[in-house]
């Protein structure tokens, strides 16, 4: 035994000693100029650029594939570089630039499964933004950050901000809501603290992608000033915040011309008017072209290369590409890389701390759940009364749904086909059990509606989880619930009038049922711990503070347009994606609608809604007094707000304003938000500045904003159609 001992102890200092004599590989190259931290990103990207070759430049403006490519038996041979993401883009590792490693991770990083690893899924994104709450907004971000970088991503494509001009969208879940400030904001926190987890922040899908149906095929026409009072005021306050290090351009046509090689859209808004110093990264096969999306301001393609390879090289060297837009593209990506730390802080793989992204999930979902109606107060529900509670509903013995498509992040257990109705494990049933240990918790699922009805009848309350699934790549016929769920909620409703229906849903729903029901509750799609908020907010554990991020309109034809401007099918959609120089618009939707989107639109066309933007009820009560406008250079409003009842929390303020008639704008805007905490009784004074953006129209003769000369009103409630305070002001 002595002697092993000795063995090993002298083994075991030989190779200590060995790992300290040999050399870090690093070493040398930490030396290069370009590696000096001190130094800017600008700086730093113009150093390493002059170092790097023709071929090792192309290599950095596309894609390399994913693996599901290999599936239509295409070369991918560096694939084995890849970690099982969206994508990725070759480094230059004898120059210290890493491979950008590339995931989906919209409200959770995609595709962990099929890697061995776990995801938190957090609220949807539409869920987050009905928080109003940009630190909550930075919590998300930053969640995400971590998780990507310990399953080994430094690249994030999540980051959607699309505003809600058509509520049917496949991808409303993903994006922001209706409004451009509130989506604005929050996506612009979100990227500034998901960036600083070093990895490369992205916002998506720029511009004007507003319908999955035909989205590679669809030619939107809209207005300048309609774009960029909307649309493109999202992306404006988001990069501005966030400071994104990619922007995303989007499938469809703008004004006749795609997206991706859109010169308007991609040079003379993103990095000029704005001056955007990250890169335009094309959506998935959304590339057309080499010579036109490469001088129209397109940096990378993906998933591969296709237009921006040998294609490129090729127009180089004929003298039809400058070198000069080769470095710019190289220049913008390694600036990038650069800028949100890849370079010095080369991503690690680690276990993610799972308890702790349960623990965020739910705060975030607890802030975000909507309560819709509370009859007779029967919310929160007295864990002290309760005998008996009927849980009704597909699967909420067992979980939530979430939404489809590249967004979707995978629960424990195996991965999923694209499209699949997924369910995460947090229960319903479980979750109410919980709470009321001494009750009795029965569930239907709700498919024998006859016997769903009569538990209700013989329990105390009736709890029906309802669902409306979307996803990418498909856009809803209309916005009822399917299955036959409105029928299933009638019958239990009359069954017993104390039913309380949960929404799991991507977007607004029409609601035939509502008066029949005592309570609705917005759930969204509610992440890894949906259930556990949702009981928190049924039992009044949590205060319900989240308001709509998005009318909920009362039939889908009073939306603007109430018949979706559809293209004919495509027979062969893969052959239109292995050749995207063969696509083309096949139907062209008009957003005559213009400034009008949302809660605008209602305004202006004097349409009675079902739940109006901005919308939600607490089990306590505000009271706004004392508003006070004070304009100069900058726009402050102040108010009031007490807590007139009984227990503590939050109010999410609005504040509005109407611009002068000479404006034609629609009769009022959204201009600034705040969150405020009060306690029962409480009273804060609170100020919102304003800037003078907010107030202003964009005026197409200048290319600029102009604030209009006049009296403005500004108005400053708990909903957009409900703001007790008015103030004018002449500007």
């Amino acid at each position: 035994m002595k002697i092993s001992r000795v063995f090993l102890a002298t083994t075991l200092a030989l190779s200590m000693f060995g790992s300290a004599q040999r050399p870090d590989p690093r070493a040398e190259l930490m030396k290069k100029p370009w590696m000096d931290k001190n130094k800017s990103a600008d700086e730093r990207a113009e150093l390493v650029l002059k170092e790097m070759t023709v071929d090792e430049k192309i290599n950095l403006i596309h894609g390399q594939g994913m693996e599901e490519m290999a599936e239509f038996g295409i070369p991918m041979p560096n694939k084995a570089l890849g970690n099982g993401g969206a994508g990725f883009v070759l480094g230059v590792e004898r120059l210290g630039i890493p491979l950008i490693q590339m995931s989906d991770a919209a409200y959770g990083v995609r595709s962990s499964a099929k890697n061995g690893r776990y995801s938190t899924a957090l609220p949807s994104n539409l869920g987050s933004a009905a928080s109003w709450d940009p630190q909550a907004a930075c919590e998300y971000g930053a969640l995400i950050g971590r998780e990507l970088r310990a399953q080994g991503y430094n690249m994030t494509l999540g980051g959607g901000v699309n505003i809600t001009r058509e509520p049917r969208n496949g991808r409303t879940f993903e994006y922001m809501g209706e409004d451009p400030i509130l989506a604005g904001t929050l996506v612009g926190n979100r990227i500034k603290c998901e960036q600083a987890q070093h990895v490369i922040g992205d916002t998506k899908h720029y511009a004007v992608n507003d319908q999955e149906s035909g989205r590679t095929e669809v030619d939107v026409v809209i207005s300048k000033r309609a774009m960029r009072e909307t649309d493109l005021l999202a992306f404006e306050i988001g990069i501005e915040i966030g400071q994104p290090g990619a922007v995303m351009c989007s499938y469809n046509l703008v004004n006749g011309t795609y997206a991706c090689q859109n010169k308007y859209l991609l040079t003379d808004v993103l990095k000029k008017d704005w001056n955007f110093k990250g890169f335009v990264v094309s959506d998935w096969g959304a590339t057309h072209s080499t010579i036109e999306s490469s001088a129209a301001g397109l940096d990378n393609e993906q998933p591969f290369g296709i237009f921006y390879s040998d294609k490129f090289k090729a127009g180089l060297d004929s003298g039809k590409i400058p070198m000069s837009e080769l470095d710019d593209h190289v220049r913008r990506i390694l600036r990038t890389e650069f800028a949100s730390g890849i370079v010095d802080n080369p991503v690690v793989k680690a276990v993610v701390d799972v308890e702790a992204g349960l623990e965020t999930a739910r705060k975030i979902e607890e802030g975000s759940i909507v309560l819709l109606k509370n009859g007779n107060n029967i919310l929160p529900l007295d864990k002290d009364s309760i005998k008996s509670v009927a849980i009704i509903g597909e699967k909420a013995d067992f979980g939530m749904i979430s939404g489809g498509g590249s967004a979707q992040v995978d629960p424990p257990g195996p991965s999923h086909e694209w499209q699949a109705h997924v369910w995460f494990p947090t229960s319903p049933l479980k979750a109410v059990q919980a709470k009321l240990p001494n009750a009795k918790v029965d569930w239907r699922s709700g498919s024998d509606k006859s016997k769903a009805a009569a538990l209700a009848k013989q329990s105390d309350i009736a709890i029906v989880f309802v669902h409306q699934w979307i996803s990418e790549g498909m856009d809803l016929p209309d916005l009822t619930l399917p299955f036959g769920q409105d029928e299933l909620i009638e019958r239990v409703a009359a069954a017993n009038p104390r039913t309380i229906v949960v929404l799991e849903s991507g977007t607004a729903v029409t609601m035939p049922w509502l008066d029949k029901v005592s309570g609705v509750v917005e759930a969204w799609y509610g992440g890894s711990k949906g259930a556990d908020a949702v009981a928190n907010i049924l039992f009044g554990d949590v205060n319900p503070s989240g308001k709509l991020p998005m009318t909920f309109p009362r039939s889908v034809e009073d939306v603007p347009h109430p018949k979706l401007a559809v293209p004919p099918p495509n027979p062969n959609p893969m052959e239109t994606y292995m050749h995207p120089e063969l696509a083309k618009a096949t139907v062209t939707a008009t957003y005559d609608e213009g400034v009008k989107v949302g809660y605008k639109w209602y305004d202006a066309e004097k349409k009675p809604v079902l739940f109006p933007f901005g919308f939600g009820l607490s089990y306590t009560t505000y009271q706004y007094s004392g508003l006070k406008v004070s304009s100069g250079k900058t726009t402050t409003v102040s108010f009031t707000v007490k807590n007139t009842g009984k227990r503590g929390g939050d109010e999410i303020a609005q504040v509005y304003a109407s611009l002068p008639a000479e404006a034609q704008e629609p009769p009022k805007r959204l201009v600034g938000f705040t969150k405020v905490h009060l306690n029962a009784g409480e009273s804060k004074e609170v100020s919102v500045t304003v800037p003078a953006k907010y107030l202003s129209v964009f005026d197409e003769a200048s290319n600029g904003w102009k604030l209009v000369p006049g009296s403005y009103s500004f108005m400053v409630g708990g909903s957009s159609q409900d703001l007790p305070q008015k103030q004018s002001a002449t500007f």
